[in-house]
């Protein structure tokens, strides 16, 4: 039985949603791909004036209202692979069904700027998805996928992710992180199921920008 099976008949208090965004913590690893969930979690905390400063459950936390809904937002600081050890300390405390909670990520396999939403699935190959299904006992929870788009030929996946975006895609990724934001308001304010039939609308996969094979980057 996972942790939201066990928690879903004992909630106390105010309801309360949980949004993730997952990333790696330290300046190395700002404005690179993987951290895109980060990015648009802060995005959220600049316009609804939520300061994400307090840490606990090894995660930069900060609550308030947006939509209407009590939210708390969530940055693990536990590095990607170990995503699940804080969004696990966060369920068992607030005890927070899956309805109530969503994560936000960065997905390759989505032209760049572009999102989707998923109330399940697999990990797809993302480790921070990976080692919350693992810890969490179920891969039914709120998704919300921001394209980076497919790493190019000859680049090694971890260098992909871990870079930097090129200055031509900001316009782009700013777009993404727009529609990620949305989506958050959407889901709140409506549900997964309204929010998906709005935001997942199929758009045009742009041609793959060539790029020059990257020096070495240290994981």
């Amino acid at each position: 039985m996972s942790l939201f099976e066990r928690f879903r008949n004992q909630e106390k208090g105010q309801e309360i949603f949980v949004v993730v965004g997952l990333g790696n913590p330290g300046k190395q690893y700002e404005q690179t791909k993987h951290n895109i969930g980060f990015l648009v979690v802060d995005k959220l905390a600049e316009t609804y004036e939520i300061p994400m400063t307090k840490l606990q459950h090894k995660a930069f936390v900060g609550s308030g209202i947006i939509k209407g809904k009590k939210v708390l937002l969530v940055k693990p600081q536990t590095f990607m692979n170990l995503s699940g050890e804080s969004v696990r300390e966060i369920v068992n405390f607030y005890k927070v069904p899956q309805e109530r909670f969503v994560v936000i990520y960065d997905d390759t396999s989505l032209p760049m700027g572009q999102i989707r939403l998923r109330e399940k699935g697999s990990h797809g190959g993302h480790n921070g998805i990976r080692n919350i299904i693992q810890l969490m006992g179920t891969d039914v929870f709120g998704r919300v996928k921001v394209g980076i788009g497919e790493k190019p030929s000859g680049w090694d996946l971890a260098d992909y992710v871990l870079a930097k975006f090129e200055q031509d895609d900001l316009p782009l990724m700013q777009e993404g992180m727009d529609k990620a934001a949305q989506a958050v308001e959407w889901i709140l304010s409506r549900g997964m199921q309204d929010a998906m039939n709005r935001m997942n609308q199929r758009q045009k996969q742009p041609k793959p920008k060539q790029q020059e094979q990257p020096k070495e980057v240290e994981a």
